[in-house]
């Protein structure tokens, strides 16, 4: 007997709470990369210097992937995509940018703290890009309505 993967459900919840999340972390990330990291830059050599800001782009990207992902979700809950529309290429998840391993754990403890946050994050919202490729039912519009009326409150 073969086993199914289980699929985690979509629900506006859980895509808010992501949001919520990545955009913290986004928040996060500029401030320490932005402010609170320069004088730990500036005491890098200048090669790790690079790497460090190589790594802050990374991390930026990453979470503008997930956070236009999400909002790709939220369009499809709402009715202002349809499910197709969300679930084109154009509008996956994508790649992330892979970290050297050997950059990142040279970088001051802030900035590795941001990049591994950054990649789970990152890929804990793959695994539910994957998983919302599955073909789905087509919600009813009873439960599309009562979705749109628990944001609204």
């Amino acid at each position: 007997m073969t086993t199914q993967p289980i699929r985690a459900r979509l629900t506006p919840k859980l895509v808010d709470s992501l949001y919520v999340e990545a955009m913290l972390l986004a928040d996060e990330a500029r401030a320490y990369f932005d402010r609170n990291g320069k004088d730990e830059r500036m005491a890098l050599d200048p090669l790790l210097r690079v790497g460090f800001s190589v790594e802050s782009l990374k991390v930026t990207t990453r979470l503008m992937h997930i956070i236009a992902w999400l909002l790709t979700e939220r369009a499809i809950e709402t009715g202002e995509l349809t499910s197709a529309q969300g679930r084109a290429k154009a509008r996956r998840l994508g790649d992330a940018p892979v970290s050297d391993p050997s950059v990142i754990d040279k970088l001051p403890e802030g900035a590795l703290n941001l990049v591994r946050a950054s990649q789970d994050l990152f890929a804990r919202v793959s695994r539910l890009d994957e998983g919302s490729v599955a073909s789905e039912p087509k919600p009813s519009p009873a439960r599309s309505l009562l979705s749109r009326l628990e944001r609204s409150f």
